[in-house]
């Protein structure tokens, strides 16, 4: 069942671009790790080729440097545009006014045809003004990140008030975290009509097979710090379970994790920064895991006893 966004049909899979970005928040602090422009441009060339034309960014991942990758690459080309207002400090309408309109200028006048509340920061305030915004034609529709049941409902009130609704929630979801299931936002999205993005579906590396307790993680990165060697060596049960899952599908342990959450009725959000990962994104869609195959995987993770929340949520 395909979805839309802003009037337009959605691949199953959006591309996501935290990592591409240098500087604060962004691919060495968060990944320990340093993009490569040239293998960037590529990967967005495959995935758009593919057919996958969803691309996900913030004015804050890297500060500006990812959105301004994304629109450099994205010139002259169609594509469904999500990006972030990140609420700093007190609300004001000039403050989400400066973030949005240092959005757009990079990108041309493009509007963003879905444009988030970051954090449940100012909700009220927020969201109204964002309601103004939609109504005016500066952005396409609404949606709501890192929110839980109980602000998905007041963010919800809100927006109705205003002839508005909440299009999509963007939360972290995965295998390792599974609190969107569980406290009723996924539920919350079936029966409204919104779509439920699922970030860190891979839990930044964790659930990819690359890295294990002799392999670990950079390790003065936010999730080197978070997936630790005793972290890893707990979840390798899990990656083989994983492995075996995917064997069946001809699929990699990282196709697997994201093909999970999209038979959970999620849209993952997959950061890619390297041209297979770009050429995988077919095969992860297409990849149907069972209902036996999903209880098995979420037993495994249950099993290892790891639940890594992030620092944000």
């Amino acid at each position: 069942m395909s979805c839309k966004i802003n009037g337009k049909t959605l691949p199953p899979i959006a591309v996501g671009t935290w990592s591409w970005g240098g500087g604060y928040n962004g691919s060495g602090i968060v990944f320990g790790s340093k993009s490569n422009p040239e293998a960037l441009r590529e990967s967005f060339d495959i995935a758009v080729k593919n057919g996958f034309d969803l691309f996900d960014t913030a004015a804050v991942y890297g500060m500006g440097s990812s959105e301004k990758l994304l629109a450099e690459f994205s010139r002259g080309k169609d594509l469904i545009f999500s990006d972030k207002y990140t609420p700093l400090g007190k609300f004001s309408p000039e403050k989400v006014d400066k973030m949005y309109n240092g959005s757009i200028e990079k990108f041309g006048g493009r509007i963003p045809d879905i444009y988030w509340l970051h954090q449940p920061v100012q909700i009220e305030s927020t969201l109204e003004y964002l309601c103004r915004m939609k109504k005016e034609g500066r952005i396409g529709s609404i949606g709501v990140s890192n929110f839980n049941r109980e602000q998905l409902t007041i963010a919800d009130q809100t927006v109705k008030k205003h002839g508005c609704s909440i299009a999509g929630v963007q939360n972290h979801f995965s295998l390792l975290y599974r609190e969107s299931e569980e406290n009723g936002v996924l539920e919350w999205c079936r029966k409204n009509g919104a779509v439920f993005f699922a970030y860190m579906v891979l839990e930044q590396g964790a659930l990819t097979g690359k890295f294990n307790s002799k392999n670990p993680m950079p390790r003065f990165s936010r999730r080197g710090r978070a997936f630790n060697r005793k972290c890893l060596q707990k979840i390798e049960p899990l990656l083989a379970e994983l492995e075996t899952v995917g064997k069946a599908h001809g699929l990699s342990v990282s196709e697997t994790a994201s093909a999970y959450a999209i038979a959970k009725g999620a849209l993952p959000i997959i950061g890619v920064t390297k041209p297979y990962q770009a050429e995988s994104l077919s095969k992860t869609a297409a990849g149907k895991l069972t209902a036996d195959e999903v209880l098995k995987l979420e037993r495994a993770a249950d099993a290892t006893g790891v639940r890594v929340k992030a620092g944000w949520e």
